[in-house]
């Protein structure tokens, strides 16, 4: 791989126009397909098979009325007053009205018709029901809906929508990403010294990233997408794609400065950094394509659009990016300056300092068991907090203060109490229209026994008599441990009645906390063996990869901890703009470990390989860790810090989702990268001493040698006489 990917390197600097123009071209085309044949994307995050989701496929059959989207309109009057003084009254029945004309509604419903009108009088609830479901509605009929209740504000009635169609996408493309790449942008430049170095790996970055989203948007008009999809293909394709290029332009220098000439520096760079990136990025994309065993819709789809986008970033990076050097040649090379009278001594003389790599492995390797004790005692104590993890599904009480959702769901709770924000939908079936009324009425009376509902409405037969609805009304929040505990108190209670499943978004939203949690510890399982795997092919040994995987777990643990210790438990949560702490988003955890795997083993190839070769090479174990250690720590650096800049960007959305990823990825990437990989790491290594290279010999003649660093490639070229190429 090493050889054709110098190939690769050499060839695409040498005929870098037609690179550059081959990849605008493509950037252009997806660019084109994506306004022609973007599509609509849903906030559904329902998983087929659960006993929700079939009672919500039955009511889709039984009651199509009402099987579309729904809106809640609030309605509130100051304290004090009533809704039902006639002017009040008039304008409520006013609003209902004209809901029911909106534009793809098939009705609204007078709250003072369906007894939907607070103990106080002073809040009213309109439901709206829509024709289609959510992601089927347009931009107008959103628009309308959110529109409407403007001459009942004018009477003097506070009005707020929520329901299904309140609940706002997020959106890519603003402060956040602009941000984020704003300190990459410094965080290149102070690395390489160099404006022209910096502009380079960014803009390779961002045509990588634009080809990804192209291409993704492009897709959303026949592959049924979630929101948060894109936001989180572009987190994650932003960041490796910087960081990729970072490697290579690095390396690219380096080479520069031990005297090769320009084509073969960007050769060579492709050829070894190049390796690391590819088999760096394989092994994200693989985690996040492994996504797809557990079996759950919309995260597979999730995966896959992350794991394409990551894709396109390691072509870009092994394909554009030696273009791109081309184009600079000789002019990156390290203390060259590009103003008249400056020259290469400069830079020798900052090159006589100790850089701070070396300073800090030599004390790392000095102090090695304090460091160790030190590392994952103060890890696994951070990680203490997963013991209280909650999982759920986000409702309108977790979307930013001020939203339509939001303020609708606020003042529901006001007026109602909080479970009117996540009623559930018991759907009995029978055989006949006698034994569907009889079970209801069963259900209906053993429900209202159980302790933590409030109420539940008389059974609604279908038309066809063989199905009932019944809605129940629990006592807490629809996030609310609580109402979890009520679901499977209920579904427990009306077991041996038959026919009876529960559903509604709550009901889901458990049904999928479930099942992502009882997939979680195979997904660990399968992702901790699979980096043992593949780092026992690169680096031969056992020891090393083991060790690999125990700091991988200590990264998990403690971001997880730290992170429920903000968003959960609401810690410093008011600095992050948190301002209604509550259970973690389902799939935070199973995500951010298919994630964290790729980046950690980065980092972990990228030191370690050296270590590996300057061992192999004749260093003692001591000065191998401590050589691996300063010629990388540099760069692993600014990449992190890349990474923590784009992704804390994203912290500053409103979107809970979007928020709680970016924070937990930027903290996972601060806590792998500079306690586990550039500090626990190096002080094992020089603990385990020649014992971190040991490996069976019989183990080691059934490996293949992948020769990730292209050891043997630069054997070769060493070994062959020097010809001047073309720059």
């Amino acid at each position: 791989m090493a050889t054709l990917l110098y190939r690769l390197g050499r060839a695409s600097f040498r005929h870098r126009r037609l690179v550059l123009v081959l990849w605008i071209v493509l950037l252009a085309a997806l660019g084109g397909a994506a306004a022609a044949f973007k599509g609509s994307m849903s906030s559904d995050f329902s998983i087929p098979g659960t006993e929700a989701q079939r009672a919500m496929d039955a009511l889709g059959k039984q009651f199509p009325q009402a099987s579309g989207a729904t809106g809640t309109i609030v309605v509130a009057v100051p304290k004090g007053e009533t809704l039902a003084a006639a002017d009040n009254k008039a304008a409520v029945q006013g609003l209902a009205k004209e809901a029911s004309a909106l534009p793809g509604v098939v009705g609204a419903v007078d709250p003072f018709q369906a007894g939907a009108v607070s103990q106080d009088g002073r809040h009213a609830l309109i439901q709206v029901q829509f024709e289609k479901a959510a992601a089927d509605l347009t931009d107008a009929q959103r628009t309308a809906y959110e529109d409407s209740g403007k001459t009942a504000e004018a009477a003097g009635l506070q009005v707020e929508h929520g329901g299904e169609v309140a609940q706002a996408e997020p959106h890519v493309g603003g402060t956040s990403e602009a941000i984020g790449i704003a300190v990459a942008a410094v965080v290149l430049v102070v690395t390489f010294g160099s404006l022209v170095a910096a502009g380079m790996t960014l803009l390779n970055a961002l045509v990588g990233v634009g080809v990804g989203m192209a291409g993704l948007y492009a897709l959303t008009g026949v592959v049924d997408m979630n929101s948060t999809a894109p936001i989180l293909a572009l987190m994650l394709g932003l960041a490796v794609g910087i960081d990729y290029s970072l490697f290579l332009t690095s390396r690219y220098r380096q080479n520069l400065a031990e005297g090769l000439e320009p084509q073969e520096a960007a050769g060579r760079a492709v050829g070894t950094a190049g390796s690391a990136v590819v088999f760096a990025g394989a092994t994200v994309v693989i985690a996040l394509a492994g996504l797809s065993v557990v079996g759950i819709p919309f995260l597979s789809v999730m995966g896959l659009a992350a794991s394409a986008t990551v894709a396109v970033a390691v072509l870009v990076a092994i394909t554009l990016q030696p273009a791109l050097l081309g184009f600079a040649g000789p002019r990156l090379t390290p203390g060259r300056k590009g103003r008249k009278g400056e020259g290469r001594h400069e830079g020798a003389a900052k090159r006589k300092r100790t850089p701070f790599g070396f300073r800090w492995a030599y004390v790392v390797t000095r102090h090695r068991v304090p460091f160790i004790l030190a590392g994952v005692l103060a890890l696994g104590g951070l990680a203490y907090p997963v013991t209280q993890m909650h999982l759920a599904l986000p409702d309108a009480g977790s979307s930013a203060e001020g939203s339509p959702g939001r303020e609708a769901y606020d003042l529901i709770s006001e007026g109602f109490g909080p479970g009117f924000n996540g009623r559930l939908a018991a759907v009995v079936t029978g055989g006949s229209k006698e034994a569907t009324a009889r079970a209801a009425q069963r259900a209906a009376t053993e429900i209202k026994g159980i302790d933590g509902v409030v109420a539940v409405t008389p059974p609604q037969i279908s038309p066809s008599g063989t199905a009932a609805l019944l809605s129940v009304v629990p006592e807490s929040g629809p996030s609310d441990p609580a109402t979890e505990r009520l679901i499977h108190d209920i579904r427990d209670g009306t077991a041996d009645i038959g026919g009876v499943e529960l559903t509604g978004q709550t009901a889901l939203g458990v049904d999928v906390s479930e099942k992502l949690a009882d997939a979680l510890p195979v997904y660990l399982l399968l992702v901790v063996g699979l980096s043992v795997l593949l780092l026992m092919l690169v680096f031969r040994s056992i020891l090393v990869p083991v060790k690999a995987a125990l700091g991988f777990l200590l990264t998990v643990g403690a971001t997880f901890g730290i992170t429920v210790l903000v968003f959960q438990e609401g810690h410093l949560a008011g600095l992050l703009g948190v301002d209604n702490p509550g259970p973690l988003i389902s799939f935070l955890p199973i995500l951010l470990i298919g994630i964290l795997f790729g980046l950690a083993m980065d980092y972990e190839v990228f030191l370690v390989s050296r270590m590996r070769e300057d061992f192999t090479h004749g260093d003692t174990a001591r000065q191998a860790t401590i050589s691996g250690m300063g010629h990388g720590a540099r760069v692993v650096t600014a990449a992190a810090l890349i990474m923590i800049a784009v992704f804390g960007g994203f912290v500053l959305m409103d979107d809970a989702i979007i928020k709680s990823i970016g924070f937990a990825l930027a903290v996972g990437v601060a806590i792998d990268a500079f306690v586990v990989r550039m500090t626990i790491v190096p002080a094992v290594m020089s603990l385990l001493d020649r014992r971190a290279w040991w490996l069976p010999r019989w183990l080691g003649r059934a490996l293949p040698d992948i020769d990730i660093e292209g050891e043997r490639l630069r054997a070769r070229l060493d070994e062959e006489p020097k010809v001047p190429a073309r720059v």
